[in-house]
This record gives C-alpha cells, structure tokens and sequence, in this order.
C-alpha cells in the first residue's frame, strides 16, 4: 500500500478539475496544468477531492500510483498558490537584475551572463542579492533555479555562490601554514 497514492488530493474552490479519458487539465487563477494518468491507474473524482486508485498490486503499479498521486497534488497546489523558490548571491560584487524576461547576473565573470526565463516562469529582483523564482509548475521552478544555480555553484572554502533559501553550505578549512 503506497502511503503516498492514498491520500486523497481536495481541490480548492478556484481550481476547475478536468478528466478526458486519462489526460487531466487542472485550471486555476496561476494558470493551466495538464498531466497523462498512467492506464495502470483509476481516478475517483468526488464533488471537492479527487482519489486515485490502483488497477492491481504489482510494484510498477504501486510505484506509478504515488508518483501520480503527487504530480496531481502539486498540480492543484500550483495552479491555486504557485511555488516560489529565493536564491542568495553571496561573494564580492555578485548582483542580479531582471529586464523582462531576462535574469541578468554579475558573478565574478569578465561578462555579465544572461538567463532567459522560459514561458510561465517569473522572477524578481527585490535586492541586488537576491532572486525570487515564481511558476505554477514545481518541476519548471526548480529546474530554472538549478540552471541559474549551475552558473556559480557555493563553494566550501569562502561560502561564495548562489545559494538556496534554506540550504546549508559545508565549511572546510584552508590550508595551514
């Protein structure tokens, strides 16, 4: 038993749920979601909740119900509140800016780097250090972030870098004399 796929998922008074055959539309106020039901998995969809239910008790089986439990789950949360990840530059004269759909950064290159943000994805500046990340799709969000992350990744022996809200950097020692 998938301690994951039986949970059921309540949807929210703003969310519309749509189910055609398998391929499921969720819509809401941060946009629109669409996702594949594996065939292996049954929906149940009441008046405000939605349950899913596997067809037989294999482990590939059980394994797709979770995982389809959650993208659904985070589907619904994306749509109605969005997900927002905040980065920290942290190092001597590191800043960032946004110019439409650009995140442009200063990160101790002879060049400024430019990260063109894809389509439903916005970012914000409210410090020169630090950068907001916003998207209705959890995947998307964290995918941006890891990509604008891969430029200067934290480095243990100054702490300097882009780093995640939350994320602990492991400190070592330098050399010794």
């Amino acid at each position: 038993m998938s301690r994951v796929g039986k949970n059921e998922i309540v949807l929210p008074n703003d969310v519309s749920f749509a189910n055609d055959n398998g391929q499921i539309t969720i819509k809401g106020k941060m946009g629109s979601e669409t996702y594949s039901l594996p065939e292996c998995v049954l929906l149940e969809k009441t008046e405000n909740s939605v349950k899913l239910l596997p067809k037989d008790q294999s482990m590939r089986v059980r394994s797709l119900w979770g995982t389809a439990q959650r993208t659904i789950a985070n589907m619904v949360k994306g749509v109605s509140a969005g997900f927002t990840v905040n980065l920290s530059l942290v190092g001597v004269g590191y800043r960032a800016s946004v110019a439409g759909n650009k995140v442009v950064l200063q990160l101790g290159f002879s060049h400024d780097v430019e990260y063109i943000l894809p389509a439903g994805i916005t970012a914000k500046c409210e410090k020169p250090t630090e950068i907001t990340v916003t998207g209705s799709s959890k995947q998307q969000v964290g995918q941006v972030v890891a990509e604008i992350r891969n430029y200067r990744k934290p480095e243990p022996y100054k702490g300097k870098g882009v780093i995640r809200e939350g994320e602990y950097v492991v400190r070592k020692e330098g050399k010794k004399k």
